[in-house]
């Protein structure tokens, strides 16, 4: 499974003050466990959450699932210490909010070594302006995934909160573009209103159309709806298996343009095939 291809339909948020909730994550369908020092914990909580995410970290047992560790900002009286710890814990990767500059990103690049990758929250109108900037700086700092913070961009546009998420689009899809156009994978922000099954797949399956890779989810009841909307679908897989065959065959070596059960496909449509074939596999091998 290469970086490229490796699902994020899920990432699920865990406390990481608590200790129940952690074991728990290593039993759940989410393709992404979120150890979370910021928003999930009480001021008071944080010291022993930032000692109970590392033990975890380095106790393992998440099987296949990514584990990464959201630390506080650089601006608060924890974000040194908690990236300091989450960068020698060996984590997948470490989360950090309120990227606004690729100055940020080297900061929290900075401390980073063998495996672990950074994570970066879009989550400010600063952010949104700087988008390619920062997806030109992604590669020089480790920075593999980002992910939206949409309920801290709302509040920053002061802009309302509806179904549609029509206030956001504008920013999500730029987000999307400005990733997509650097090799930066990119979640979705999560969903609030936890009991509303309908309202989850509606904006889902919005995401997905957006371009986004997966989303950030705040429940584990929202996992299996998240990883079926962020799944290539069978008749998708299919279609794509097709075009691949269509372009492997020896009397099309060397064609550009198509024409596949009646359809016109060019070259720019096998990338897209093979990006689908490798994820679906991918995903098959999670399951397994």
């Amino acid at each position: 499974m290469t970086a490229a291809h490796r699902p994020r339909r899920s990432a699920l948020y865990m406390p990481a003050s608590n200790a129940r909730a952690i074991e728990k994550a290593k039993t759940l369908a989410c393709d992404v466990v979120i150890l979370d020092l910021e928003d999930a914990v009480a001021p008071e909580a944080k010291v022993e959450a930032r000692k109970l995410a590392v033990e975890a970290v380095r106790a393992g047992g998440f099987g296949a699932r990514e584990v990464v560790i959201r630390v506080n900002g650089r601006d608060t009286p924890w974000g040194a210490a908690d990236l300091g710890a989450a960068a020698a814990a060996g984590a997948d990767a470490v989360l950090v909010p309120k990227v606004a500059s690729p100055e940020d990103l080297a900061h929290y690049a900075a401390p980073l070594v063998g495996k672990t990758r950074l994570w970066a929250m879009i989550e400010t109108c600063q952010a949104v302006f700087a988008l390619d900037a920062l997806a030109q700086a992604a590669a020089d700092a480790r920075n593999d995934v980002w992910v939206i913070g949409t309920n801290d961009l709302v509040k920053e546009m002061r802009c309302r909160a509806r179904a549609d998420r029509a206030p956001l689009v504008a920013a999500l899809s730029l987000a999307v573009m400005a990733a997509h156009a650097h090799g930066v994978a990119i979640l979705d922000g999560v969903y609030n209103d936890i009991p509303d099954q309908e309202g989850l797949k509606a904006e889902c399956e919005q995401g997905a159309d957006l371009g986004m890779d997966g989303k950030s989810l705040i429940h584990p009841s929202h996992l299996e709806t998240a990883n079926r909307a962020f799944s290539p679908t069978e008749q998708a897989v299919a279609w794509a298996r097709t075009v691949a065959a269509a372009f492997a065959a020896p009397e099309n070596a060397g064609k550009n343009v198509l024409k596949v059960e009646g359809k016109m496909v060019e070259r720019l449509h096998l990338a897209e095939a093979e990006r689908l074939i490798a994820i679906s596999e991918a995903i098959a091998a999670l399951q397994e």
